[in-house]
């Protein structure tokens, strides 16, 4: 087995990742870091500080090197960080030695890292907010049109009150529309230009700073931060929550499904996937079952990250590279959650034969809460949930619905009160509340 299912052949259809994959492999930083020092040397350029003419050669060039990952490994190493290899390498391409010697200027090994990894990751919620917005559609579609499929609610895994299946998949859809509205300020707050050098005083970069810090940062599209954060991850952490809060959404609905497609259940189809290698009879929920396990990888991976805040005065090695090794694994985590979340949303559908014999069946003990309040208008609610339970213990004794002992009791109870239509409660009108906020998100 790979070191990574991410980025394994044998598993690439299991957890695939999608575009989102190749912004975390070694060739993406690199070519990202050398936008930021192209977009630095220009913006040097402009205000002076640098030759105009060595910045011009230096954005060029930087548009058309390409530094092979494995040529800088052993500077990687040697360093604990891999732009002063990246610089070494870059300077020697140019073979311009006039030019070359502006690269860099007055920046440190972080602010190219941290900037190159803000432009990878405005590209991955980009990618993040497409796939969102497609199961979201999804969802609406089937929230809209089975508004009103009843199917029993459960709680504990056990059977509660009817609801439809509607307003379930309505409950996931509210959670991913919250997260999509949430992007704007999540850019706004955390997609920074990080350009404070050596110890975040800016010292080498001149009385012009921070005019360059924002020069840089309109020339990249990102946002200045008018302040060091080389130490304050607070930005990374609020990308990486982000990304937990979407896969943990998509894990739940995972693994609702899986219960839904069991045997004894089997309220909800999948599609063709998920045959067993011996036993024909099977369906297994694949893809809700990766979702669910791509939901307990990330709890992890998120605990994992924490220590990544807790840097040592201007700068951390070790919190650092912890940074290195999970994020990005909680970057391609999401990115699958969110290729099998759009794949799974557009093909399953549900069966209502199925949701309705398990309605039918279980002696109407669903209906039991309903029973209590129609008795209650009867009698003090306390004797008549105590009635109830009789009644409910009753038919579980002597395997007679609840309906028949019901009203064999109480004559004079609505007709309507065992009918699971009638007992939706708030349900259809959530599910069709859902179905018109995602459509004004479109």
């Amino acid at each position: 087995m790979a070191a990574s299912v991410f980025d394994s052949p044998l598993f690439a259809h299991l957890f695939p990742t999608g575009e989102a994959g190749r912004l975390f492999s070694d060739t993406a930083a690199l070519r990202a870091m050398l936008l930021v020092e192209g977009a630095l040397a220009r913006a040097q350029g402009e205000q002076g500080i640098i030759p105009e003419l060595s910045a011009k050669a230096i954005q060029r060039a930087t548009m058309e090197i390409q530094i092979d990952p494995g040529a800088i490994a052993r500077a990687t190493g040697e360093n604990g960080v891999s732009v002063p290899g990246l610089v070494a390498a870059f300077r020697a391409e140019m073979n311009a030695p006039e030019h070359a010697q502006f690269v860099h200027w007055g920046a440190t090994s972080q602010d190219v890292i941290d900037t190159g990894l803000m432009l990878r990751l405005r590209q991955l919620l980009l990618l993040a907010e497409q796939d969102l917005r497609d199961i979201i559609a999804n969802l609406a579609s089937q929230a809209k049109q089975h508004a009103q499929t009843p199917m029993a609610g459960r709680t504990y895994g056990q059977q509660a009150t009817p609801t439809s299946w509607g307003a379930v998949v309505a409950d996931w859809g509210y959670a991913l529309c919250d997260l999509v509205e949430a992007l704007p300020a999540l850019r706004d707050s955390s997609l920074l230009v990080s350009l404070s050098g050596a110890a975040g005083t800016s010292s080498a970069l001149g009385p012009q700073a921070a005019e360059t810090r924002a020069a840089l940062a309109k020339g990249l599209g990102l946002n200045d931060p008018a302040r060091s954060w080389h130490v304050d991850r607070g930005p990374i952490l609020r990308i990486a929550d982000w990304l937990v809060q979407v896969v943990s959404t998509l894990a739940r609905m995972g693994a609702t499904l899986v219960a839904l497609t069991g045997t004894e259940t089997g309220e909800v189809r999948l599609g063709a996937a998920g045959a067993s290698s011996t036993m024909p009879q099977k369906q297994n929920p694949v893809a809700p079952s990766a979702l669910h396990a791509l939901g307990h990888q990330v709890t992890g991976l998120r605990a994992a990250l924490a220590p990544a805040t807790s840097h040592l005065h201007q700068r951390d090695g070790a919190a650092w590279f912890t940074e290195w090794m999970v994020l990005p694994q909680i970057a391609l985590n999401a990115a699958s959650a969110l290729q099998h979340a759009k794949s799974l949303t557009k093909s399953m559908s549900p069966d209502t034969v199925r949701m309705a014999a398990t309605l039918n069946g279980g002696l109407g003990l669903i209906h039991a809460e309903a029973l209590s309040f129609a008795l209650a208008a009867k009698m003090h609610r306390p004797q008549a949930q105590a009635l109830t339970k009789e009644l409910c213990r009753a038919a579980q004794d002597k395997g007679v619905p609840l309906e028949t002992l019901a009203r064999e009791a109480h004559p004079d109870l609505s007709k309507d009160l065992f009918d699971p239509t009638q007992a939706l409660g708030l349900a259809p009108q959530e599910a069709r509340a859902f179905a018109a906020r995602a459509q004004e998100l479109k």
